[in-house]
């Protein structure tokens, strides 16, 4: 599809997608004191009242932070940035790497003393030692999946010609490096089966370059893509070549840090090389627009959408393919709504929109008559949050949010209701996926204590076959998943699902890790998690709270939770934690509060607002800098949720809650470990680094403020195996030694 998912890529948050694998799933899946005054912008210089090493209690000695007398002046307020030297590329910079080895060898020491480590790490690699699998997808009469056997750093990519042959091993990005920190970021395969198409992103990074595999030798071919971000890969139905996106190359030096500007849409013709690549579109007057390409199933057109944020708005144009010059013909020329391709019936093109339909509906679009009194209406909003459409067998297949819970549909071409699909219980399914032709299709579906299954869905008779189910060393019928409705600051009902072992007493004193986000139209969905499962079996209660911002309820929800409504979300964080004391599932001593990216800026802003609130806080890649974000990489991109700062209204709100412009001298912060990592180009790690630095020379009383930062790993996406498992024993010593926890007898 031309624009589905384009915000994932983005953000995913990523701001979100390589987190949910690192947070939520294999690892759960995450104003400083002033400077003496100085001109805004003028140069950095050492501060004489540069404060010795801070302390937080026996046996915890911070590295000493330089600060510096940095003021800016925006709107007419002087803000002080004492940290600003810690943006500094810690690949480039001499004194922040310096900075970041003496944090973690602070950190390190603090962790490697934790008893029960050694035990944690031990049960977590003996918990992830099961085999995980993709749900298939059919593709030129072959079917493809990925397959991890336990252990691998990486997931292996398998290509089969039947459901019952024997897998081949079609790409093995294991055997790309030494450390496992090169993952696959992309794949796509030609409609004949005989090519494929893979990105591959070293260290975490979002840049990616893209070759092509000989599916049948196994075998490369001499074509290299390379300076692709935020893109996919679109084969044209001939299988000659494909469609991507891609930025002209950076400067050296600026690849992980500068501003990403002048997308432009290409098309590689296979064995010829890069440079003789055509251009489709590019706009040189637009440096924030972006482009993503697909082709229609009948290789007619390509459905070219135009985005420039995170905000699913954006314009459509088109090409007739059968045109020599590919001249693209606009047919919005707007960023007023979402408009995500799904299938074509010749010039008639569907959609997925939420144009007059803040839930979500499929339209018709005739680009014969193209005028918006044109368009036609073919499955009208229900009430539920319509997320993902797909057209298989002829049949629309819907994917809703029902509270934040699967529910799939399928439908006629002309709108008519076929049939829901049943699922086993509370959960999440994904999949769906096929071409008009196919007569089956596959997903996955899991809950927080219910690992993955895969299935085959018959499209013709309706029928679920159950192809694998996930053998994991957990009992998942221990515990049970609820879902409850508890009301934030202003009155609204905020869906939150808590699992928690079966019969558990609410006493008020049981450990609760809980986890939010809350931005960029994302929902959080029930999912199954080895760290959330190792949490459960320490007897722990795994709460995740669907705030606003997100994308359980459509748009409307959405908007709540975004620019000058931002203060909602943390507002329901806090209601949540409220709740779960005031209903006896636990105390404030006793809450974990974890989120990344969005949710590492919800963490941050929660403890500097409520620091009471927590016992422990664990604030991953988040952003921190809410004056700063949009001068880095992608940041730019999340303007359109949090607002830009270069506005003086929006300065105000920003300002108001940034996590490191509201932390205070004496501050009794909770037990907190911040995460991120040393090549994220995605939420650069200076945002980390400043909040770090300044929490700790502000932070009173005996609860460590600690910095974990991985070495060769970026935002999440493509964290080997080994590093999934290091991070999360790491949280879980934490945890354990600030919640004064007992091990269970299945941690020996």
């Amino acid at each position: 599809m031309a624009k589905e998912g384009f915000v994932g890529r983005l953000l995913a948050a990523g701001l979100m997608a390589g987190l949910m694998a690192t947070v939520s799933g294999a690892a759960f899946g995450e104003p400083a004191p002033a400077a003496p005054p100085a001109a805004p912008g003028a140069a950095q210089k050492a501060s004489p009242k540069e404060p010795a090493a801070a302390s937080a209690g026996p046996g915890i000695t911070y590295p000493e932070t330089q600060r510096v007398d940095h003021v800016d002046e925006l709107h007419g307020v002087k803000v002080a940035d004492p940290y600003r030297w810690l943006e500094e590329d810690v690949r480039t910079s001499e004194r922040v790497a310096a900075w970041v080895k003496a944090q973690n060898a602070v950190t390190n020491a603090y962790l490697e003393a934790i008893p029960e480590r050694a035990r944690i790490e031990k049960r977590l690699t003996q918990m992830w030692n099961y085999e995980r699998y993709s749900a298939p997808f059919k593709m030129g009469g072959k079917y493809f999946f990925s397959k991890n056997d336990g252990l691998q750093p990486q997931s292996v990519f398998y290509v089969q010609e039947s459901l019952e042959s024997e897998p081949r091993v079609l790409i093995d990005p294991n055997t790309m490096s030494k450390d496992g920190t090169v993952a696959l970021s992309g794949l796509a395969v030609s409609d004949d089966g005989r090519y494929l198409a893979y990105g591959i992103a070293s260290a975490g990074s979002d840049w990616n370059t893209w070759k092509v595999r000989d599916i049948a030798t196994g075998k490369d071919t001499d074509d290299v893509i390379e300076w692709v971000k935020f893109s996919g890969a679109a084969w044209s139905t001939d299988s000659k070549g494909f469609f991507y996106s891609r930025y002209d190359a950076p400067k050296a030096g600026e690849e992980f840090q500068a501003l990403n500007k002048f997308q432009k849409l290409y098309y590689h013709k296979l064995g010829t090389p890069q440079s003789e690549d055509r251009l489709v579109y590019k706009r040189h007057d637009q440096p924030e627009w972006g482009f993503s390409g697909s082709p229609t199933e009948d290789g007619r057109y390509l459905v070219i959408s135009t985005w420039k944020g995170t905000d699913d708005k954006n314009r459509l144009g088109y090409v007739d393919l059968q045109d020599p010059k590919w001249s693209v013909i606009e047919l919005v020329d707007n960023f007023e709504n979402e408009l995500s391709f799904v299938a074509n019936d010749g010039p008639v093109f569907y959609f997925r929109t939420k144009l007059n339909a803040p839930l979500g509906r499929i339209i018709a679009i005739d680009t014969r008559k193209p005028e918006p009194a044109n368009w036609k209406e073919i499955i009208p909003q229900t009430g539920n949050t319509l997320t993902g459409a797909d057209c298989v067998n002829d049949m629309f297949v819907l994917t809703y949010l029902k509270d934040a819970i699967t529910q799939v549909r399928m439908h006629k071409m002309d709108g008519t209701f076929v049939r829901e699909v049943t699922f086993p219980g509370i959960g999440s399914a994904g999949g769906f996926g096929g071409k008009r032709t196919f007569d089956e299709t596959f997903y996955a579906f899991s809950s927080f204590a219910v690992p993955p299954s895969i299935y085959r869905y018959d499209m013709k008779t309706g029928e679920s076959k159950l192809l694998r189910r996930a053998k994991v060393d957990f009992d998942g019928d221990k515990y049970e998943t609820r879902q409850v409705f508890y009301p934030s600051k202003d009155g609204t009902k905020i869906p939150m699902f808590i699992t928690l072992r079966k019969g558990l007493e609410l006493n008020g004193n049981n450990p609760v890790i809980l986890y939010g986000y809350g931005g960029f139209n994302i929902p959080l969905t029930p999912g199954f998690g080895i760290t959330t499962a190792a949490w459960l079996d320490m007897g722990g209660v795994y709460a995740s709270a669907c705030l606003r911002g997100g994308g359980e309820y459509g748009e409307k929800w959405h908007e709540a939770g975004k620019k000058g409504q931002k203060q909602n979300v943390f507002d329901d964080f806090i209601a949540a934690a409220e709740w779960l004391i005031a209903n006896k599932y636990t105390r404030a001593e006793r809450i974990a509060i974890l989120g990344g990216s969005n949710g590492g800026l919800l963490v941050g802003a929660v403890v500097t607002q409520r620091p009471d609130l927590f016992g422990v806080a664990l604030p991953d890649v988040g952003v921190m800098d809410m004056l700063r974000f949009h001068k880095f990489t992608a940041g730019r991109f999340w303007v359109d949720d949090y607002g830009s700062p270069d506005d003086a209204e929006m300065f105000k709100v920003l300002k108001g809650y940034s996590p490191y412009h509201n932390i205070k001298p004496g501050t009794r912060f909770p037990a907190m470990m911040v995460t991120t990592a040393d090549t994220d180009d995605r939420v650069v790690p200076g945002h980390s680094f400043k909040f770090t630095a300044a929490a700790q020379a502000a932070a009173a009383g005996t609860n460590p403020v600690l910095i974990r930062i991985e070495e060769r790993a970026g935002h999440g996406a493509g964290k080997p195996t080994a590093k999934l498992i290091e991070l999360a024993t790491d949280r879980f010593a934490f945890i354990v030694r600030h919640m004064g926890l007992k091990l269970p007898d299945s941690f020996k």
